[in-house]
């Protein structure tokens, strides 16, 4: 082998070798800070006009979270008025031990009268009644809620 190829041999491996180890910091900050979060919009004051949004499927708001099936079946959680965060994280309010589930997997947010369901851009993906979440979506009562291997559903 000719001195010149080596050499072209050599500053491929290393750079290839650095594209790895960004790769790999990369990976660990988005695990140890997370990601960013979008915000939903405030929901739309009686007087001004309704945007065109999806049409609420029920009046009566949810007053629990009961886990259907998982490590932690069974299991009710009662809902406040605040934001629920569900993850693997020990900060989030529901958390789930779960290798399917991201650190900061999805979150409940009552909205008007309605509670909402999004996906923190998990990477296995948060699913409502069999749909994935890609968007902001309003949760059925009784419908399953699927974080990693755990499923969940909201009941008055």
């Amino acid at each position: 082998m000719s001195e010149l190829t080596l050499l072209l041999l050599r500053i491929g491996f290393l750079v290839l070798l650095w594209a790895f180890v960004f790769g790999v910091v990369y990976s660990l900050r988005a695990d140890l800070f997370g990601v960013k979060v979008r915000r939903m919009p405030e929901p739309a004051e009686a007087g001004a006009p309704a945007a065109a949004a999806p049409a609420p499927a029920t009046t009566t708001s949810a007053t629990r979270i009961v886990i259907t099936s998982g490590p932690k079946a069974g299991l009710e959680l009662p809902l406040g008025n605040e934001p629920l965060t569900i993850g693997r994280s020990s900060e989030s309010g529901l958390v789930i031990r779960d290798d399917y589930t991201s650190s900061h997997h999805a979150r409940l947010i009552l909205w008007g009268e309605q509670w909402m369901l999004q996906d923190l851009d998990s990477t296995n993906g948060t699913w409502h009644d069999g749909a994935r979440v890609s968007t902001p979506v309003p949760v059925t009562l009784g419908a399953p809620i699927k974080v990693g291997a755990t499923t969940f559903e909201l009941r008055a």
